[in-house]
């Protein structure tokens, strides 16, 4: 069993994977365009957390985390308490390209454009929410900074996300 991940799965998956491998996702983009009301934020302060959000001419690059077949239904059940929280995100079966050619049917976790927590807004909106967001598991900020800094380190370019650490940083310097 393949999962995709593409923001804090990639950093703390919850779970120890056999095999991790660069992979690309086409038709997807990785986005903060989810309110969090949990974990990076609250009900009262929303913050943002990451979702694949369609776009056709785009594509995400992320790590495809294989797990062993043992081992599915119990790591199902623990993504699926984390990550399905609320309706906010779809589980989909998506085809990732692996960094060494490999087609593989991944689990992912996509935005459901309908749903209230759907957040479609321009950077600087995104960059003052994650400035000032902090939920059960600690400031918004953080989520992004370990993230951009989880993709740099592996050689995964997102110059989307680099600018926002930038507007974030700039927001919340001394």
């Amino acid at each position: 069993m393949w999962i995709f991940g593409y923001g804090s799965l990639m950093w703390d998956p919850g779970f120890a994977p056999v095999e991790q491998v660069i992979a690309r996702l086409e038709g997807w983009e990785r986005s903060f365009c989810m309110t969090s009301l949990h974990y990076r934020g609250t009900v009262a302060a929303p913050g943002l957390v990451l979702a694949l959000d369609v776009m056709p001419r785009a594509a995400c690059t992320g790590l495809a985390l294989r797990i062993e077949e043992a081992q599915a239904d119990t790591v199902l059940t623990c993504l699926r308490a984390r990550e399905l929280v609320s309706s906010a995100y779809e589980e989909r079966k998506v085809p990732v390209t692996l960094a060494d050619g490999r087609k593989v049917k991944a689990l992912a976790y996509v935005i459901d454009r309908g749903h209230a927590q759907y957040f479609h807004h321009a950077p600087e909106a995104q960059a003052r929410i994650i400035a000032r967001a902090s939920g059960l598991r600690g400031p918004n900020r953080d989520y992004l900074f370990a993230t951009a800094a989880h993709l740099s380190a592996l050689g995964i370019a997102d110059p989307a996300l680099d600018a926002l650490v930038q507007r974030v940083r700039a927001l919340t310097a001394g």
